[in-house]
Formats: structure tokens, sequence, C-alpha cells
């Protein structure tokens, strides 16, 4: 990978509603534009992005997504109300800030729930999106979060039911995600770390499936694992608020933008057909599935398909 940048121009983009969004943008000033679509969601764009990019050909900008990372207010609060963190709002977000910063067409890369909201924006977008690369590629349609929070069970069943098991037992047989995430907006603070923590730890079980494989350090912090639990479950108890499969059907408005698709098929969490789908319907992308590769950038030939897309998109 690149060696470590630091941003040039950094800001807080006010988007409305209360949230105030970070930014930053690092590389070269007349470099290619790119963005980067973390994933989570609610795990923030970290610095280790930046190092995908050669810093002297691309002009980068990470955002913070709202709610997460150096975003306001922050998810992790009691108190803060996500209603107006939506697949919507975070789309309008993104052009709103390609719009400030006067960028006329956007690389996108994008990783697990940053592929969704990837493909959704540039889905309404086409036209200032000039090439999408995306790794441990989702959709969020109900289909997924049915297997990843129920089916997955029958892979890892002690894990599961342990998971299930923290939801009341009225609730046990609907919309998981909806179960953790009334828990985890619940008035009493021992019913919101117990639901946390029992989530992350699911969410631990259910990637850690390739060689590689090392627990998330950051469950170990508790605004952390608050924040990506609150998030993760908003955002899946609501199937991201897509119609579903709309990605798929909608996959021929991304005519002419050249994609590449990386995918472990190791990644059981969120299985390979779900790229395969997508690379089938969207006629300029190419697939990559990588056979010691799962969840994430991790797995055995992941980063450098990464930086050899990256690297070749930056010549064009």
């Amino acid at each position: 990978m690149y060696p470590e940048t630091e941003p040039y121009d950094q800001g807080m983009l006010d988007v409305g509603d209360g949230h105030r969004v970070y930014w930053e943008v690092c590389g070269s000033p007349n470099g290619k534009p790119a963005v980067v679509i973390h994933g989570g969601p609610g795990s923030g764009a970290g610095a280790w992005w930046r190092r995908y990019f050669d810093p002297a050909k691309y002009k980068v900008v990470l955002m913070d997504q709202r709610n997460c990372g150096r975003s306001t207010p922050d998810a992790a609060e009691p108190d803060v109300d996500l209603s107006t963190n939506t697949t919507a709002h975070l789309i309008a977000d993104l052009e709103q800030l390609r719009q400030q910063l006067g960028i006329e067409k956007w690389l996108l890369l994008g990783a697990s729930w940053g592929a969704t909201l990837g493909l959704a924006y540039a889905e309404q977008h086409p036209e200032v999106v000039s090439e999408i690369v995306l790794f441990s590629v989702t959709n969020t349609t109900r289909r997924e979060i049915e297997w990843i929070t129920r089916d997955m069970g029958r892979i890892f069943p002690e894990e599961w039911e342990k998971f299930r098991d923290v939801v009341p037992a009225d609730q046990r047989d609907g919309n998981l995600a909806l179960a953790y995430s009334r828990m985890l907006h619940d008035p009493d603070p021992a019913v919101r770390e117990r639901a946390a923590r029992a989530w992350c730890d699911w969410e631990d079980t259910h990637i850690a499936t390739h060689p590689n494989y090392k627990p998330d350090p950051r469950y170990d912090d508790p605004v952390i694992r608050m924040r990506l639990a609150r998030l993760v479950t908003h955002y899946w108890g609501h199937a991201a608020w897509l119609e579903e499969d709309v990605l798929v059907r909608e996959a021929g408005k991304l005519a002419g933008i050249p994609g590449v698709l990386i995918h472990g098929r190791l990644d059981i969490s969120s299985p390979a057909d779900v790229p395969w789908r997508m690379a089938h319907a969207w006629p300029n992308a190419e697939l990559h599935l990588l056979g010691q590769a799962g969840h994430g950038a991790g797995g055995l030939g992941v980063r450098e398909l990464i930086l050899a897309a990256l690297d070749r998109f930056a010549r064009s």
C-alpha cells in the first residue's frame, strides 16, 4: 500500500437536520478525484483508506457518514435520534460534498455497506461517477439480512442461539435487527450495553471464516461498540430503505462506467452470489472471486486487486 498521507483540506459540512459531516481531502490537488465510501454502517473513514491511492495521482475525498466517526451528533449517545439517517440522506450528503468541492466526476471506492451505498449513489447519479471499485460487495437486501441474522445459525448454531436469545422471547421470530435496534434505544443503559455486546459478538462470529481473521479490536471500545451496533441495526432493520433487489434491477444505469468487484469466496456472511448477480447485470463490471479471502480487505489477494484497479484507473 502507499505511504501514509495527511489531509491538505478538511472541514465539517452542515447537511441539515442537525447533522455536521466530517470530510477531508488528501493526495494531489490536481489529481484524479476519488471518494471513499466506508462500511458499517458506522465504521467511519479511517486513515488507512488513504493508502490505497497513489498520492501523486489522486485527489482523495474521505467522509464520515452521518452519526459516526468525527461527524456529529454521535450515534453512541443515548438520546440521539437516527430518523434523519437513511440511505437517501447519505446519497444527498455525498452529492452536496461533491458540489461544494467543485468536483465534476469522481471514482468511488467502497466496501461492505459502502458497496451498497456506492451502488445506490451511482445509480441515482451515474453522470458524476467515472469508475467504481468495490470489495466485500453487499446490496443490503432483506434476503441478505435474513441470511446474516437468521440463516447463518445453520453454520454457527451455538453462537446464533446466544445471539437470538438476547432478544425478548416474543420478538425472536420476527425482524431480529429491528428487535436489537429497539434494545439499543432502551432507557436502561444495561439493556443497551447487553445488546451492543451481543450484536458485536455475532458480527465477529459470522465474518470469522478466512485463515487470517482476527477479532475486531474496535468492539472492545464501548463507545464504538454502541455506535456500530446502533447504526447497523438501524439500517438492517429497514433493509436500507431500498426496494428489494433494486440495485441489481437498475444496474443498467451504470452502463459505460467501468467497475471492479472484488469478493472472497469465504465471505459467507455476504455470499458470492451478491457480486455475481451484480456483475451480470452491470455491463461494464469485472468480477474477481478470491478463494482465500473472506469479508474485508484482510484476505489473500484483496489489497493487491484494489491497488491494481486504482492504479489502472489513475491512468485513464
